[in-house]
């Protein structure tokens, strides 16, 4: 199956032509894990998104593959043992992209997390999760806490934790999920809308009525089986389908903030509560660190979230109250992140009590839609999804079991984490004459073995150079991972927006003319596009 933006006619007309066993709306990372689980288990998949992949709250969650340490707090037993076993699993699929990472936990005095407490409760976690003997939790005393994160300011600290989890990018990840997906067969495309259900004379659901954003275009696509994995806007697709009754979403908001490292010099991860009994984590990440998240109701537009002033003032209050000689300032956020938490709506409970627990409901008409869940439990999700989807429609086929656990995904090709630290060195060797070996980390955690293809095709300008590595890296997107705009490649690609703007705002004009080139577009739409890059930008920095 193809994957390039240069081919989406030819995707567009498979979709008009052919009746899938399996149509997905919603290309975030759960409908991206069920694409991939379905086709890889024998059904012809479909997959449609109105935005770009990712576009929602695949790309702006923690970037955490994690197993999410305050449910244990929850009692939510079940849900800690499911995503914790899930951190090893993702690791191994995506060796390239879910990174290790030390996660310190210091304890306070008159906070809500003693130290014995804390210790059982991380040995719990390790157990209920299945984690490595060289992973396990391991409680520090005063100095040695003190010692791991000299920042932190030193009144009232009685010790620390150091346990494992996981750092990620969650638009790569959904981008490469998706992307094997498509090499299992499912047909997906980006900017196609779901506008409305297709019934047969039974009131059964047998397709939606789609429009493709880029020109207007509306056209039928049908399926045997409809699956909603929409995320935030999982209730409008109900409510389209006269079927939202019962449990409905309660969403929440959640803000990151991005500085340099320098302002934030943590040595690790660090996870830490606040006055107001919320934990916040503070994560290095090349040479910046990010601080997140807040969790509040939302109630706005769904398409544009957006960081408050109010927001920003809450995590720089947060990390200046907590470390020491840090005095954080507005002006000192160079990016920020908004994303919504689709959870299921709990009576009496606020946004940081409720569940994450993701729920499946069928409706009369037989659509199917998934709420709720975390990023580190897409895979369980979509398991649970497909087992349902076979066995109400499929169940006189014979068809693969799941096996989504050993499906590595696109660009990793690594046994462990240390293959791809050998990898990214040899990477740095082939850098080093052109003076651009500082990218190798870059390449390496963004697109694994993938580096190769785009490290060859510049080479065939002539040599490596920046400008040549650029071309080479859009094209790849283009022609690999249907990044049909700009902001596309600058967001959710290359995840410049949040972690290196200041490249962004360096090359984006090189970005625009290069696509301009590309696509042939004439000089109203490419202003059109820069408009779009602009107010993206302001709208990632100013609140």
């Amino acid at each position: 199956m193809n994957f390039s933006a240069l081919h989406r006619t030819e995707i567009l007309n498979q979709l008009k032509s052919k009746t899938f066993d399996l149509l997905i709306i919603g290309g975030g990372i759960t409908g991206a894990g069920i694409a991939l689980d379905a086709a890889s288990r024998g059904l012809s998949v479909a997959l449609i998104e109105k935005k770009d992949f990712a576009f929602g709250t695949s790309s702006r969650s923690t970037k955490l593959i994690h197993g999410g340490l305050r449910y244990l707090k929850q009692l939510e037993f079940g849900l800690v043992k499911e995503v914790g076993s899930e951190r090893a699993i993702v690791h191994r699929i995506a060796t390239h992209l879910v990174i290790p990472e030390k996660m310190l936990l210091p304890l306070s005095e008159g906070k809500s997390m003693g130290y014995w407490l804390t210790s059982i409760g991380l040995k719990i976690y390790d157990w209920l999760a299945g984690v490595k003997e060289e992973d396990r939790r391991k409680m520090l005393t005063r100095p040695q806490t003190l010692s791991a994160e000299p920042l932190l300011k030193k009144e009232g600290i009685k010790g620390g934790a150091l346990y494992a989890e996981y750092r990620t990018d969650d638009a790569r990840l959904t981008i490469e999920i998706m992307k094997t997906a498509v090499k299992y067969g499912t047909t997906a495309i980006n900017y196609v809308k779901a506008l409305d259900f297709i019934y047969d004379t039974n009131g059964q659901v047998v397709g939606v009525n789609g429009k493709d954003e880029l020109n207007a275009n509306t056209f039928p696509i049908t399926a045997k089986v409809i699956v909603n994995a929409a995320g935030p806007w999982v209730d409008e697709l109900r409510q389209s389908n006269n079927s939202l009754i019962g449990k409905r979403l309660h969403l929440t908001k959640g803000v990151h903030v991005v500085v340099d490292k320098t302002l934030l010099a943590v040595q690790q991860a660090i996870y830490f509560e606040v006055a107001d009994g919320r934990m916040i984590f503070a994560i290095p990440r090349g040479a910046k660190t990010y601080i997140g998240t807040t969790d509040t109701n939302y109630q706005g537009s769904k398409d544009e979230i957006f960081a408050s002033s109010e927001d920003v003032d809450y995590l720089l209050k947060a990390v200046n109250q907590n470390f020491d000689k840090v005095d954080l300032k507005r002006e000192n956020v160079e990016s920020s992140w908004a994303g919504l938490r689709p959870l299921i709506h709990e009576d009496g409970k606020s946004a940081s009590e409720l569940s994450r627990k993701d729920e499946i409901f069928e409706s009369d008409s037989g659509l199917i839609s998934i709420a709720g869940g975390k990023l580190t439990g897409y895979r369980k999700m979509a398991e649970r999804v497909v087992d349902m989807v076979i066995e109400k429609h499929f169940s006189d086929r014979q068809l693969n079991s799941c096996s989504t656990n050993t499906i590595l995904i696109s660009g990793n090709a690594f046994k462990n984490y240390q293959e791809v630290v050998r990898y990214r060195m040899g990477i740095r060797k082939q850098l080093t004459p052109s003076g651009l070996q500082e990218q190798a980390n870059y390449l390496v955690s963004t697109y694994g073995t993938q580096t190769d293809v785009i490290l060859l095709q510049a080479l065939q300008a002539g040599s490596i150079s920046e400008e040549s590595l650029l071309h080479s890296e859009i094209n790849f997107c283009i022609n690999n991972e249907m990044a049909i705009q700009p902001d596309d490649f600058l967001v959710r690609r290359t995840g410049w927006l949040f972690f290196d703007i200041s490249k962004l705002r360096k090359v984006q004009s090189q970005v625009l003319e290069f696509y301009k080139s590309k696509f042939g577009w004439d000089e109203k739409k490419l202003d059109g596009f820069k408009q779009l890059l602009e107010s993206t930008l302001q709208n990632t920095i100013n609140w």
